[in-house]
């Protein structure tokens, strides 16, 4: 058993900080002594950040976003394009697509993929509520912006299938060659897939 080398609260932090995606015990321990050094610079800063967030966060009730305010910034934003509605499995998805600036459209967030191996079925997602926001009459494209993963695709499947009763055009994300990505460094289903769905130039 390895000796604690600080006393219980930094311990403590070091084991909490370690639970963050990214950060092992190592990185933890760096990071616990940075926040501590830094402790008017960062760490008040932070534990107020993160008292706040705990007060105020909430899940949009429309979308599944995360915000401060129920509905989300995104679905009260009226500059969205309402016509279009852009499926994705989770919040850090959706973030990433704002980060792009890709598409000026609401979402409707999953909350994670059809996935029998892990115990997910279809009633452990927000399928139904996608399913009425589908029906809306103003809507006339679902985007299912899922990974290219088995569970992604057997998702976007299954909501395909459901969504043949609405009145919208359901389209994927492309998948091929990457922006500035070389054809010799690509795997197999990659090259096949950008064949598959070549462009005009």
């Amino acid at each position: 058993m390895a000796k604690a080398i600080a006393g219980p609260e930094i311990e403590r932090l070091i084991q909490l900080l370690a639970r963050l995606p990214g950060l092992g015990p190592r990185s933890a321990r760096r990071a616990a002594l940075y926040l501590i050094k830094k402790r008017e610079q960062v760490m008040a800063p932070l534990t107020s950040a993160l008292q706040i967030a705990l007060e105020k966060i909430e899940v949009c009730k429309t979308c599944g976003n995360i915000d401060t305010q129920n509905p989300c910034t995104v679905c009260t934003d009226p500059r969205r394009d309402m016509s279009v509605l852009v499926v994705v499995a989770d919040v850090a998805d959706l973030w990433a697509l704002e980060r792009a600036h890709a598409i000026n459209a609401p979402y409707h967030v999953l909350g994670g993929t059809l996935s029998p191996l892990d115990g997910v079925g279809p009633q452990d997602l927000a399928i139904d509520g996608l399913i009425s926001r589908a029906h809306a009459a103003n809507v006339t494209e679902v985007i299912l912006a899922l990974n290219a993963t088995v569970d992604g695709q057997t998702t976007a499947h299954y909501i395909t299938d459901l969504l043949h009763s609405a009145d919208v055009k359901v389209t994927r994300l492309a998948h091929g060659v990457p922006v500035g990505g070389e054809l010799d460094y690509l795997d197999e289903g990659t090259l096949s897939a950008a064949i598959r769905q070549r462009t005009l130039f």
